[in-house]
């Protein structure tokens, strides 16, 4: 008997314990077989190996659990424990976490690194602060104008049935004071509302108008970034909270360094996309500067009301208009 003893405890000390395992459930929009997907479920095998299986995650994908809004509810309520969100989806949990989202706010590509650099690690502190744990922000890319009629103008906009995400108060009230009635949808309603005629114009990133169909159903692009897209896989600090100290340093080394290979691959990706949409027959239409700067004017004017009304932090959009001004005065100066 002591002999038997022995051998079971030396069993139990040998023998990974799966009774403390924890499977994490994790939605996204993003279809399986997307880059996005592929990236994370490599993580997803690489914490499971490296926790002896005590950490696993599993995804939801393609939009399962319905819209950002869905997902959070479901989060909160203990049917998931985390999700891959927009940064417009994560505003009714931190309300500036749609700052690189406002309109027309960026130009290029350098203007956005220029401000992640410094504001990042904000965007995540205040997500923290709400009980959400952020893993390092992915680039979507910018949003475009995809319409079936050529738009260069505000007046070209005027009869269009343009789609908004559901919940999007600041572009709903941009495209409203304009003279232009947005129809706020969620993303998993935006192809059939193109198939039916609901909507004829969307804002999309290349990758994204690619990966969910939605270029099959549009015939122009305009060149001018309408919004600069992220998002973060944020998973309730609660959860995070059962696994022990070195499980969770395994898993949150593992997911921030998948961010950062998406944040790199996804920009590649976008450029790709971008051209694989004309070579597919959308025609591109270029705005005149003063067009893009009378957009800009507009949103800025909204955005000002919107902040004194207390929708975001008026010192984080000055920071970050700031910094975006910083570099456009210096590649003046570099040319």
């Amino acid at each position: 008997m002591p002999r038997l003893l022995t051998t079971l405890l030396l069993l139990i000390c040998i023998t990974p314990s799966l009774h403390g395992a924890t499977t994490l459930k994790i939605a996204t929009v993003a279809p399986d077989g997307t880059s996005w997907m592929k990236k994370m479920r490599q993580a997803a095998d690489q914490i499971k190996q490296k926790t002896d299986g005590r950490v696993k995650l599993r995804f939801y994908p393609g939009g399962v659990m319905g819209n950002d809004n869905s997902v959070l509810r479901k989060i909160r309520v203990g049917q998931l424990h985390g999700g891959a969100l927009t940064g417009g989806g994560l505003t009714s949990i931190y309300s500036d976490a749609h700052l690189y989202t406002l309109p027309f706010q960026f130009r290029n590509l350098q203007e956005v690194d220029a401000v992640r650099r410094q504001m990042d690690q904000k965007i995540i502190a205040g997500l923290q602060q709400e009980g959400f744990i952020s893993f390092g922000l992915s680039e979507g890319g910018f949003a475009y104008l995809l319409s079936n009629s050529p738009v260069k103008t505000t007046d070209d906009m005027r009869g269009l049935k343009i789609w908004i995400p559901e919940g999007d108060e600041i572009n709903a009230r941009m495209f409203k004071a304009l003279g232009i009635s947005p129809i706020p949808l969620p993303v998993t309603d935006v192809m059939t509302g193109l198939q039916t005629g609901l909507i004829d114009t969307i804002a999309s990133s290349p990758i994204g108008a690619i990966a969910l169909q939605w270029h099959t159903r549009v015939k122009y692009l305009t060149q001018v970034p309408l919004a600069y897209l992220y998002a973060t896989l944020v998973i309730k600090e609660k959860a995070l909270a059962r696994l022990d100290e070195a499980d969770r340093r395994i898993l949150t080394e593992t997911l921030q360094a998948t961010f950062y290979e998406i944040d790199t691959i996804n920009r590649q990706d976008n450029q790709q996309a971008l051209a694989a949409l004309k070579k597919q027959g959308i025609s591109p239409v270029q705005p005149t500067l003063a067009q893009q700067q009378a957009w800009e004017k507009h949103a800025n004017g909204i955005l000002g009301t919107l902040s004194s009304q207390g929708k975001f932090n008026a010192s984080m959009l000055s920071q970050m208009q700031e910094l975006i001004s910083t570099q456009r005065d210096s590649t003046k100066a570099d040319r």
